[in-house]
């Protein structure tokens, strides 16, 4: 066995460890273990050193939100948002081992308050193929899972793990409502075939694209976004949900299941863009989407996520002459 793949062995291990215990636990211990992770992970004291700092991303946490949002929030404000974040990916993670056994039709409904949901139902019988996007917001793998609950069953485009084991576990564990896990990387073949055939797709928009994407503005600063969901769209005459799971502070099931806000944000029809520059309009529009529904609730975003890495060309060149 090679050093990488005895490594991944162990790493996985340890991972179904972690997961056996949180599975163990209620939701309710999993939601307080949760607040006492984002607390160590958020310490001040660790936060002195600055290789933690940069292990943890806590200046580019804290500096994302101070670009997005200027003046709004106080020093200690933006502290306690970014320990919500933590918070926030704790407890996602946790629901997502517990989904496969907590999660049912019977008691979705329950757990769920629809927000705009006559647009997307009308989105997915349309007999249209169907986008559907979201971003590291709130939990974002139930917002998929439920609608594999309802039937409406969906390629799930993601990008594969580092390690082999995790990812295998990750993949069966999207498949528990019908889901169909699609590599990000190779699987271009698989989502035009599900295109063609008139089907859906989920996907996450909020990715760096490199250098050579496509530069919309979110939270009013150029971010290179994809350009192949708008293509993809604007090729297959595929409707554009931007949807999304925000869990509600406060608000639990008998037993601390949380309840989450499951809503769409907007349905982009690419038939209403007739412009040389569809691709970019398309992109915007949907992008914008999404920056509402992170400002609606800031300390569920992954603001760790480095969304703003590249520049446009023409400002990373003036950056460079003024250097």
């Amino acid at each position: 066995m090679g050093r990488e793949r005895l490594r991944h062995w162990i790493e996985y291990l340890l991972f179904r460890i972690a997961v056996c215990i949180v599975q163990a636990l209620s939701p309710r211990m999993c939601a307080q273990a949760a607040e006492r992770l984002a607390a160590v992970i958020h310490s001040r004291t660790l936060r002195k050193w600055p290789l933690y700092c940069k292990l943890t991303r806590y200046n580019v946490a804290r500096d994302n939100i101070r670009a997005s949002f200027g003046d709004k929030y106080t020093d200690d404000q933006v502290d306690r948002l970014i320990y919500r974040m933590w918070v926030n990916l704790f407890r996602l993670v946790a629901e997502m081992a517990h989904m496969p056994r907590k999660l049912r039709l019977g008691n979705v409904v329950d757990a769920i308050i629809f927000r705009n949901k006559p647009d997307v139902v009308r989105a997915l019988c349309s007999n249209r193929p169907v986008i559907v996007l979201s971003g590291h917001f709130g939990n974002w793998e139930l917002a998929v899972s439920v609608f594999g609950l309802f039937g409406f069953r969906m390629g799930l485009v993601a990008r594969a793990l580092d390690n082999p084991f995790i990812d295998r576990w990750v993949y069966e564990s999207r498949k528990f409502t019908g889901h169909r896990p699609i590599s990000k990387n190779g699987g271009g073949g698989e989502m035009v075939a599900l295109l063609e055939r008139g089907g859906s797709l989920a996907m996450l928009c909020d990715q760096d694209a490199g250098k050579s994407g496509l530069f919309v503005n979110f939270f009013g600063r150029p971010a290179s976004s994809f350009k192949s969901i708008a293509l993809l769209a604007i090729e297959y005459r595929a409707l554009i949900c931007v949807g999304y799971a925000r869990r509600l502070e406060n608000e639990t099931l008998p037993g601390g299941w949380p309840r989450f806000e499951l809503g769409c944000e907007e349905v982009v029809d690419p038939l209403e863009f007739q412009t040389a520059d569809a691709v970019r309009e398309i992109t915007q529009r949907y992008t914008d989407a999404l920056e509402r529904v992170v400002r609606r609730a800031p300390e569920q975003y992954f603001w760790v996520h480095r969304r703003w890495k590249n520049v446009p060309r023409s400002r990373a060149s003036r950056r460079s002459k003024a250097a």
